[in-house]
C-alpha cells in the first residue's frame, strides 16, 4: 500500500494519518445533540454501516489523495461513534458499576486491534484475485463485515434506559423504570433534561496503534511479517490490565490511584522501549506501554463519568473529552516521524511527558475533589447541586 500509494514520500503518511482528526474533533458536539434525540440504535447503526461503506472504498483508492479524503470522511463518522457508545453505557450503570463495563467496552476495541495483525494476514492472501492486492482484499473484507455489524445494530442494539423497552426482545416497561429509578438513586439523573487527561492517554494510544509494527521492525529488527504478528501479544497484555483494574477499581471505589499506576506502567515500557539494547527488554518495553496506555483510556473516562451529574453535561463532557482525546491523535500521528527512525526520541519524549501530565494533573484534580468531599461532608459546599453527591477519588 505504501509503494503503490506512494505513502512513504516527504510527510505523506504521516498527513494522511493527521487529517483524520480535524472532522473528529469537530462533530462530536453535534453527535452528542443527535444521539440524545434519534436514539443510539438508529444513530449508532448508520454510522457503522456508512463507515463499512467508506472502508470497501479504501480498497479502491487509487492514490494518497484519496485516502485523504475518505480519512476525513471516516473521521466525521467516528466522531458520532465513540462519545455515543460510551455515553450509552454510562447512562445505563451507576458509577461504581462503571469502570468494569468501560474496560469491557475498550477491551472489545483492543481484541479488534490485537486481531487486526490476524485478519489482515488473513485477508492478504486473497491478493491477485480479480487483480487487486492483499491490502485492497483487507479493506473491502474488513469494510464488509462492518456493513453487516451496523446492519445487526438495527435489529439488537437498545437504546437509553427511558426507552430500551421499545428495543427488540430486552426489557419489559416496567423493568426499564426499575433501571431509571436505580440510576436515579445513585446521581438522580437517569431521565433527560430539556434541553487534558485524555488527550495524553491517547497520545500515547495512538502513537502505539500507529507505529508499533513499524518500531518493532525498524528499531527492534524483527521481521515485517515477525512484527505484525508480534503486535498481537501487547493488546493481549492490555486486555488483561483493562479487565482486571476495572474490576478492583469499582471494588475498591477508587479512580486516581490506578490513572498513576497505569502511566507509570507506560512511562517504564517507553524507558525499555528507547534505552535498552537488547530486544526482548525492548519488545517487553513494548508490550508495558501498550497495556498501560490502553488501560487508562477506559480509566479516564470512569474519572471523569464519576464526577458530573446530568444526561445532558454526561454527554457534553463525554464529547470534550474525547475531543481531547482527538488532539492526542493529531499528536501521535506527528510526534513519531519517518526521519526520527530508528529511536524515534521526538515521540518517546512526548508519550514520556504526557505521563507526567497525566500524573500531576491527576494528583491536582484528586485533592481538589478530596477538599470539596471534606467541605460538602461539614455542609459547607454543594457538589453538583446535589447534598448527598460525592467526587470519587
Amino acid at each position: 500500500m505504501t509503494n503503490e500509494l506512494q505513502l512513504g514520500k516527504g510527510s505523506r503518511y504521516s498527513i494522511t494519518l493527521l487529517v483524520f482528526f480535524g472532522p473528529y474533533v469537530l462533530f462530536q458536539f453535534p453527535a452528542a445533540m443527535v444521539v440524545r434525540k434519534l436514539g443510539p440504535r438508529v444513530f449508532l447503526s448508520s454510522i457503522v454501516f456508512a463507515w463499512g461503506i467508506v472502508m470497501i472504498c479504501f480498497g479502491f483508492a487509487r492514490d494518497w489523495k484519496t485516502l485523504i479524503g475518505l480519512r476525513m470522511i471516516l473521521g466525521a463518522l467516528e466522531a458520532g461513534c465513540f462519545p455515543s457508545q460510551y455515553y450509552l453505557i454510562s447512562s445505563w450503570y451507576s458509577r461504581f458499576d462503571l469502570h468494569k463495563r468501560t474496560s469491557v467496552f475498550y477491551l472489545i476495541g483492543v481484541v479488534g486491534s490485537a486481531l487486526g495483525g490476524v485478519l489482515g494476514l488473513l485477508f492478504s492472501q486473497m491478493s491477485g484475485l480479480a487483480n487487486y492486492k492483499g491490502w485492497r482484499w483487507i479493506f473491502i473484507m474488513e469494510g464488509i463485515i462492518t456493513c453487516l455489524i451496523g446492519l445487526l445494530g438495527f435489529i439488537f442494539m437498545v437504546d437509553f434506559p427511558e426507552t430500551a423497552y421499545k428495543s427488540f426482545k430486552f426489557l419489559t416497561e416496567k423493568e426499564c423504570q426499575f433501571v431509571v429509578r436505580r440510576i436515579n438513586r445513585d446521581r438522580q439523573d437517569g431521565e433527560p433534561e430539556k434541553f487534558v487527561l485524555r488527550s495524553c492517554s491517547t497520545i500515547q494510544a495512538y502513537s502505539v496503534g500507529f507505529y508499533l509494527p513499524i518500531i518493532l521492525e525498524k528499531e527492534i529488527g524483527f521481521s515485517v511479517p515477525v512484527a505484525q504478528a508480534l503486535s498481537t501479544p501487547p493488546y493481549v497484555a492490555a486486555m488483561i490490565l483493562m479487565f482486571f483494574e476495572g474490576l478492583l477499581s469499582d471494588r475498591v471505589r477508587l479512580r486516581a490511584p490506578f490513572l498513576v499506576f497505569n502511566a507509570l506502567i507506560a512511562t517504564t515500557g517507553i524507558s525499555l522501549m528507547c534505552w535498552s539494547i537488547i530486544p526482548g527488554v525492548q519488545y517487553l518495553g513494548a508490550i508495558l506501554v501498550t497495556a498501560g496506555s490502553s488501560a487508562n483510556l477506559p480509566a479516564v473516562m470512569v474519572y471523569q463519568a464519576n464526577n458530573i451529574r446530568g444526561p445532558w453535561k454526561r454527554a457534553f463532557c463525554s464529547a470534550s473529552m474525547i475531543s481531547f482525546g482527538g488532539t492526542g491523535g493529531v499528536a501521535g500521528s506527528l510526534v513519531f516521524r519517518a526521519q526520527d527512525a530508528p529511536k524515534y526520541l521526538a515521540g518517546i519524549y512526548a508519550c514520556l511527558t504526557a505521563n507526567g501530565v497525566i500524573i500531576g494533573t491527576t494528583a491536582i484534580l484528586t485533592a481538589y475533589f478530596w477538599v470539596r468531599n471534606a467541605q460538602a461532608e461539614k455542609g459547607l459546599y454543594v457538589i453538583e447541586k446535589l447534598a448527598a453527591f460525592r467526587y470519587t477519588l
